[in-house]
Formats: C-alpha cells, structure tokens, sequence
C-alpha cells in the first residue's frame, strides 16, 4: 500500500512540474484562480442584491456586511498566494481600488438607506413604488450584464432616462417616489461617469483577454468559454465522465466556490467559510480543489442540497 501511494504521489508530482500542453497565449498565471475571488465577489454581491429587494427594501440589505466579506475573501486569497507564487503587484492593486470603491460605495448607500431611505418607506401606504419596481428589476439587468461584460460596460444612462421617462412624476406615495428618483438617479448617474473614466483607463493600460480557457482532460485538449459560461461547460465535461488534466496551463489546484447548507463540512481544502447574510441557512464555501479531482467535486455540488456559485478559471 505504501508502495502505491508513493507511486501515485510521485505520478501526480510529474504532471505538476510537466510542460504544459496548452498553447503559450492560453496560459495563464497560477495565483489568478486566487485573486479572482474578489472580482467575483462584486458579481456575488449585486446578485444577492437584486434577489433581496424584489421583496424587501433597499435599507434592509447588509451593505456594511458586504464590505466585511470583501475584504475577508481578500484576505483568505491572499494567504493561499503569499510566499507560494510571486507577488502579482498589477492584480493586487486592481482589487484594492475596486475593493476601496466598492467599500466607499457600500458604506454610503448604508447610512443614506438607514437614515433617508428608510423614513421615505415610512411614508408608503401602497406598497412599492413604480421607481422601486423599476429599481430592482435594473438590478436583476444589472447582474446578468456583469456576469458575462465588465461592469463598466452596462449601459447606466438608458437606465437613467427610463427611470424618468417610464415613471409617472406624480402619484401615490409621492414621498416616497421622489426619494426613490433621487436614490437612482445619484446612483445611475455617478456609475456612469465612473465606468467611462474606468473603461478610457482600462483599455489604454490591458489588451482584451482571451475569451476561451485551455482545458485539457483525459479525451484531449479543447477549448471551454470563459468566466461564468465556463462551469456550465466544465460541469457537463464532469458529468460526461471526463477528467480533468490541465487547465488554462496550470496543474496544481483550482478555486471553487459552492453554496450549501451551513454547517457542511468541506470534501477539498476549504479556503473560507461565509454565511450568506440575507439567506439565513447558507453558507458560501470556497475550496481549493485539485485538478485532477474537480470532475469529482463538480459531480458531488452540482446536485441539491448544494449549488456551484463559480469555477475560477485563472
């Protein structure tokens, strides 16, 4: 037996340190899995978002709780790239200054819902208002946008103009209503000049990434979309029974974030454990996973009670 294993460790420390068999221009980074996670917190976020006020108010949501799960996955990602892969000071400072953004944006929107948002709710007698409907289902457009595009690629000033134009300027709860076009209106029109000025910076300083990932399995090389259309793909790769050799050039292990139950003890390596604040009950698992064992972990959370959030594709 011990002969075995040793065979087995020695097999899986030669396909670590082998050539990788993707093309140069598909390989990327081994620390990006890692340092991915906060960008795609900020997808996370909205998402939990837009869920939450189809039935409740804006000043309801744990804005200042998403601040602390921010800078805590910052954190736990952190830990699993220091001192293991060089210093990534390009990445680095790119989630500080949307982590420093966010934590600005986040902590405003809290103390204006608790102190202004909140008194304008008082004063409804109708229900929710056409700008509040309007609101929440620009948030839902919101979060299928930046799932697929960069954030500051949405188109905010449309937004900005059907709120005015597809919102009747009196009504019930007249309070209420202007508050909300207020609320919007900041937030629709600040975000738009933002995501200019991010956009004109963005472009002059990256090229446009690939939008494929390598992927190379027991059946071959081929190529999966990449950011969220990968783990549909790589999960029904799993499902078929494929598994996993190579992906994006790297070998060694894979992020991936799941959803279950709290209290779910973790198969892989466990990086951090969050609750999902609006969801009593659930918890956001991110697990360093293997690659050579994630068609395992894909099939295991890819039925209920569990649900895979993201694969982190580098």
């Amino acid at each position: 037996m011990k002969a075995a294993a040793l065979v087995f460790l020695l097999t899986v420390s030669l396909c670590a340190t082998a050539a990788p068999l993707a093309p140069r221009e598909h390989q990327r980074l081994p620390d990006q899995t890692f340092l991915t996670y906060p960008e795609w917190f900020l997808v996370f976020s909205p998402a939990e978002f837009a869920t939450f006020v189809r039935g409740h108010p804006p000043s309801e949501f744990p804005f200042l709780g998403h601040i602390r799960q921010f800078w805590q996955g910052y954190d736990a990602v952190w830990n699993q790239t220091r001192g293991r892969y060089p210093f990534n000071g390009g990445y680095h400072l790119m989630i500080m200054v949307i982590g420093s953004s966010t934590t600005v944006e986040y902590a405003f929107r809290s103390v204006y819902e608790t102190l202004f948002g909140r008194l304008a709710e008082l004063t409804r007698t109708h229900g929710m208002t056409q700008e509040e409907r309007l609101g929440a289902r620009y948030a839902q457009d919101y979060v299928h946008f930046i799932r697929v595009y960069p954030w500051y690629e949405f188109d905010f000033t449309s937004r900005l103009r059907r709120l005015w134009f597809d919102t009747s300027l009196t009504g019930p709860d007249m309070i209420r209503k202007w508050e909300r076009k207020w609320a919007l209106t900041s937030e629709y029109s600040s975000k738009a000049i933002y995501g200019w000025l991010i956009k004109k910076a963005t472009k002059a300083a990256y090229e446009d990434p690939l939008p494929t990932t390598a992927v190379v399995t027991d059946r071959g090389l081929t190529m999966l979309p990449r950011y969220e259309a990968f783990m549909p793909a790589a999960i029904k790769l799993a499902q078929s029974g494929a598994e996993f050799r190579e992906i994006a050039g790297n070998r060694d292990v894979i992020l991936v974030s799941v959803l279950v139950p709290a209290g779910t003890a973790a198969t892989d390596r466990l990086v951090l454990r969050q609750p999902i604040i609006t969801r009593p009950g659930t918890e956001r698992l991110l697990l360093s996973v293997p690659i050579a064992s994630l068609s395992t972990s894909l099939r295991l959370y890819s039925h209920a009670p569990y649900s895979i959030e993201h694969v982190f594709d580098f």
